[in-house]
């Protein structure tokens, strides 16, 4: 069975009990959203005991403060009435193996996935690659406490983002399944 069927098969048995999910409404529930990382092993429905309809949640690589990211949050608050957030980093992120000029030399060198090894990501790919890669910031992470100072730092500052909206700095541990929050952020995000 392909990841396409079994993707199919698991919304027909989902679609078969939606029931009153249908009627849940368009803000969320408890008011806040969630800024996090993509990687699969976050579930933020059960680390933050979510039900559908409970928060919004922004995932991207690194669950970084981009522009993107931020745009997410404007809409959160302006037009579904979010009044809390969180910045939520991981231990183990696949954002702190690399580098802005590693990923550009790997897409450089092709477009094929890259392999992790222990001295890094070594490119397998024969080519071609591309070198738009040097025009994007892949908003990388050195430091995981300090990344998540520096989000909550860059959405509050934001002249789009209210300052009554208090931003909370954590980082989810992969092998515990704590947050574990970072006091500096979350000052940094206090609300006014």
């Amino acid at each position: 069975m392909s990841v396409l069927d079994e993707v199919l098969a698991a919304n027909d048995r989902y679609a078969s009990s939606f029931g009153a999910k249908s009627e849940l409404a368009l803000p969320p529930a408890r008011s806040f959203a969630i800024l996090t990382c993509m990687d699969a092993r976050l579930d933020p429905a059960k680390y933050a005991g979510l039900s559908e309809g409970d928060a919004h949640v922004i995932r991207n690589a690194g669950g970084r403060a981009s522009d993107d990211a931020i745009r997410s949050l404007v809409i959160s608050y302006k037009l579904l009435g979010t009044r809390e957030w969180f910045v939520i980093h991981h231990s183990d992120c696949g954002m702190e193996f690399f580098s802005d000029d590693v990923m550009r030399g790997l897409l450089g060198q092709s477009l094929e996935t890259a392999e992790l090894g222990p001295d890094g990501f070594p490119d397998i790919g024969s080519g071609p690659g591309s070198t738009d890669a040097k025009y994007v910031d892949w908003l990388t992470i050195s430091n995981r406490e300090e990344s998540v100072l520096e989000d909550v730092a860059r959405i509050r500052a934001h002249p789009l983002v209210p300052r009554r909206i208090p931003i909370y700095g954590y980082v989810y541990d992969v092998k515990t399944g704590r947050l574990v929050e970072i006091p500096d952020a979350t000052a940094a995000g206090q609300a006014s």
